[in-house]
């Protein structure tokens, strides 16, 4: 049997591509939340125009951001197969073996780094590539051998 035809991941499970950039945008919007905090927090903001503000934040609060973004990511989906976008919008990550259970946290760091390249060009890297093949998969998703399904 073969992942594509796993009991537990129907081909059709997988053809949830519009709930995937919904979920991209809601955590964008929980990640850009934390960074405004964190901002804020820090007495580094500064507005520039009647729409624009930018961030002078320290180093050490760069690096608590890129880790806490990380984490975010890794954690959530490893242990549950789901951020609050994932949640929000019914669909969630599995292992494309069992086609049932959540990752767990190696793949779901496999993912995240993945990112960096799926997100490229606000993450038209990534929607082209899982349109382009029949398991709807991301550059991350193959790497890490994992599915997003509907819940």
């Amino acid at each position: 049997m073969t992942a594509l035809s796993a009991p537990y991941a129907a081909t059709t499970d997988v053809h949830v591509t519009g709930r995937r950039v919904l979920a991209t945008l809601i955590d964008s919007v929980v990640v850009g939340a934390a960074f405004t905090l964190l901002a804020a927090g820090t007495d580094s903001i500064e507005q520039v125009g009647p729409w624009e503000w930018v961030s002078d934040a320290p180093p050490w609060a760069s690096v608590l951001y890129a880790v806490a973004a990380l984490a975010y990511f890794v954690l959530m989906e490893g242990a549950l197969g789901q951020t609050l976008g994932k949640m929000a919008t019914g669909i969630r990550v599995v292992d494309e073996r069992t086609g049932a259970t959540p990752p767990g946290y190696a793949a779901a760091a496999i993912r995240t780094v993945l990112r960096v390249v799926d997100g490229l060009l606000g993450y038209l890297v990534a929607f082209v590539v899982v349109l382009s093949n029949p398991r709807r998969q991301r550059l991350g998703d193959m790497a890490a051998h994992t599915l997003v399904v509907r819940t």
